[in-house]
């Protein structure tokens, strides 16, 4: 064949799965499966650990962070080769993982510890182990501008609120039992917290460090993204095998989507057209077009898919 064709057909592989691709770790195949988000397509399964379970990315998509709930490590795996170039020790059974928008830090909920570990991205140091209120976190979440981080427990009736400069706690916001997914609108001024036992999403003004509005979600409600613009929250509901779209406005439900069994955590593409939402009991991953509020496909994933990430 000649050099011309074989560039040619290596151009447009590159074309066919070029960036973005959603990243789904699943606990039970001990994989992240890589979705080409073109095509909407499991294109490759990367190895994770033993139980791959929180799942991050830097701003440039060059590496994953996953927390491994057996190994109780971080694993920052290459997204080009699919190699892990990094086991970053942690306490026992981590959890959330997210990072901070400038890409500079890593912040992972540590549940038998109750802390947070706050990491440095270039390198991998542990920077600090920051202990928080509330008991078996599961998620710590970034603030847009990187000041805050938000920490919510399975075992709370609250938030935590980590100064990030500071490396410790300051604060509390109230809301309802089991606190689980978490979002920022995209100014930092208010937060969205899925409360898993009582139904409910509660609406955090971060100026006042109080709940201003709560909007009734499904049953089992945990999962959050917020769209790009600030618009629109949307909310998995693990009983209820659906997403419901929140009017940001006015609070309001005007939405709900049947999606697959056990909706946990969610993605949306940058544009914020797709939705992608990880199903834990179905294996698949529910692709979701946001403009219509309809879902657009099942794809079919490893065992037990706890979240995604997009890059």
């Amino acid at each position: 064949m000649k050099t011309s064709t074989l560039f040619a057909l290596s151009l447009l592989c590159a074309q066919v799965h070029a960036a973005p691709f959603a990243y789904v770790p699943n606990e039970k195949s001990s994989t992240v499966s890589v979705i080409d988000v073109a095509s909407g397509t499991v294109v490759r399964e990367i190895a994770a650990g033993k139980r791959p379970r929180g799942i991050a990315a830097d701003p440039a998509g060059h590496h994953l962070f996953v927390t491994d709930a057996v190994s109780n490590t971080l694993l920052v795996i290459d997204t080009a080769s699919g190699a892990t170039v990094r086991t970053i020790a942690l306490g026992k059974s981590p959890e959330g993982v997210d990072a901070s928008a400038d890409g500079a830090l890593v912040a992972v909920a540590v549940e038998e510890s109750n802390s947070v570990t706050l990491i440095s991205a270039a390198d991998g140091q542990v920077l600090a182990d920051i202990k928080v209120q509330g008991k078996n976190p599961e998620h710590a979440v970034f603030s847009p501008d990187g000041r805050w981080l938000l920490v919510s427990a399975e075992e709370a009736e609250q938030v935590d609120v980590i100064d990030v400069a500071g490396r410790r706690q300051v604060g509390a916001v109230a809301v309802g039992r089991r606190p689980r997914g978490m979002g920022f609108s995209p100014d930092g001024r208010m937060a969205y917290v899925a409360c898993e036992l009582v139904n409910t999403v509660y609406v955090i003004d971060m100026e006042q460090r109080k709940a201003v509005a709560q909007v009734a979600a499904g049953k089992n409600s945990n999962g959050i993204a917020v769209s790009p613009d600030g618009a629109h929250v949307y909310v998995s509901n693990g009983i209820d095998g659906s997403v419901m779209v929140i009017d940001t406005a006015t609070n309001a439900v005007s939405h709900t989507i049947a999606v697959g069994k056990r909706p946990w955590n969610m993605a949306l593409t940058a544009d914020g057209a797709t939705l992608y939402v990880a199903n834990g009991r179905s294996n698949s991953v529910s692709a979701i077009d946001t403009a219509s509020a309809t879902k657009r496909a099942d794809i079919a994933v490893g065992q037990l898919p706890w979240g995604v990430v997009i890059r």
